[in-house]
């Protein structure tokens, strides 16, 4: 399907969502249950794309890996390759030999690691040998890097025969990803210590453990979105947690200033519309992928936004403000830096009888953050199969809550 038409939808049908499970915890999960000799039951695994493109991978034992388009993937399986039997290549689409990972090879390296780019230097693909002797325990890294690299890095540490002690210079980024690393580790058994900006892991064996993959709260962000925008709403979503392990859980008191109120039930949460602010500030370091849902209801809704913390956005996907930048201004929206760092938007925007079209450049998140405006007039989406990188029941979803 190379586009879908989306219906003006300003009400929505009141609806329960069994989202789909956290993308994130499933790549957690599988790469630290095969370090452990896949000893444990992955329960409620995503569906997502990237995360089935990485159970498979797992299971392979051919020299090339291909990752496709998942940067998880191929960040996680770089260092997870190290402990292999064999030399594997890794490799994916174009787009994939486009987006960095210097930082991380070069880390990896440090500690002994023989890593060959077959390409340009600092990208894939790479040929990786399996890992013979640990050079040193200790590790400087940028904190502002993708947190891939270091949740790449500290799930291997155990493995390391002197364990590691990572530093992490300077500012820290999307900083509860990496809290969810190590909360999945210790629930595996791994005993790590976060000091200041130092992480220490000994050298030791993961246990088995029968872990229950969460419902994805950066799924939960586009229905958030939904929500605010729409008329009329109220939608329950499944399978998500108060006590949340994921850093998208922020999404609840983003909203809350936005339009919309949580309230947590036993088996998740609901959402409803309230009064939202006209101004609104929010630094995005901690989860950089909420910043498109925002970025589209703030412009939408006519709330004056400032937004920093978005440096990873150019090294995703896509790069994600360029994206922004591009479609938003087909709805009358300016995002513009204002100062090293800090984004504004303003908008002039009226719903418009014009059949707008949304290019989503490869990215997932483009698709789902510019659905919702649906709510205010029928719109055009390009490429709506990106979705199922990460949300494949995605536009089932939002045929559910049609009541046309």
């Amino acid at each position: 399907m190379k586009n879908k038409l989306l219906a003006h939808q300003p009400i929505l049908k009141r609806t329960e969502i069994a989202l789909e499970a956290s993308k994130s915890e499933s790549n957690r999960a599988l790469i630290i249950n095969a370090l452990s000799g896949n000893k444990s039951v992955i329960y409620n695994l995503s569906n997502a794309r990237d995360t089935q493109t990485m159970r498979t991978l797992l299971e392979r034992k051919e020299e090339v890996l291909d990752v496709l388009d998942a940067g998880t993937t191929m960040r996680f399986l770089t260092a997870f390759s190290l402990f292999q039997d064999r030399v594997i290549t890794l490799t994916g689409t174009e787009r994939m030999q486009k987006r960095p990972i210097k930082i991380l090879v070069d880390a990896l390296c440090k500690l002994g690691a023989k890593i060959k780019y077959l390409g340009e230097e600092g990208f894939p693909p790479l040929r990786i040998k399996p890992l013979d002797v640990q050079k040193r325990n200790e590790l400087k890294i940028k904190g502002d890097v993708s947190s891939q690299y270091i949740s790449a890095l500290l799930m291997i540490a155990p493995h390391l025969k002197e364990g590691l002690t990572l530093h992490l210079k300077g500012k820290v980024g999307s900083q509860p990803y990496i809290q969810m690393t190590l909360d999945m580790m210790k629930l595996f058994g791994v005993t790590t210590t976060w000091t200041n900006n130092t992480i220490e892991i000994p050298p030791q064996s993961y246990l088995s453990y029968p872990y229950v993959v969460e419902s994805d709260w950066s799924g939960a962000s586009y229905w958030f979105s939904f929500v605010a925008l729409a008329e009329q709403a109220e939608l329950k979503l499944l399978g998500l947690r108060q006590k949340s392990l994921q850093g998208d859980i922020a999404i609840v008191q983003i909203m809350n200033q936005l339009g919309v109120m949580s309230t947590f039930e036993e088996n998740g949460v609901v959402l409803k519309k309230i009064t939202h602010k006209d101004e609104f500030e929010y630094d995005f370091s901690d989860c950089p992928d909420l910043a498109q849902t925002v970025a589209v209801v703030c412009g939408i809704k006519k709330i004056r936004c400032r937004m920093t913390g978005l440096e990873s956005l150019k090294i995703k996907e896509t790069d994600r403000i360029k994206a922004l930048k591009r479609e938003l201004k087909k709805f009358k929206i300016k995002l513009k830096e204002v100062e090293e760092g800090v984004w504004e938007i303003t908008s002039k925007y009226e719903p418009s009888q014009e059949l707008i079209t949304v290019d989503t450049y490869e990215d997932h998140r483009m698709a789902m953050a510019f659905a919702p405006i649906a709510t205010k007039q029928a719109l055009m989406i390009n490429d709506p199969a990106v979705v199922n990188k990460s949300y494949p029941s995605f536009w089932e979803h939002v045929e559910l809550v049609s009541t046309n």
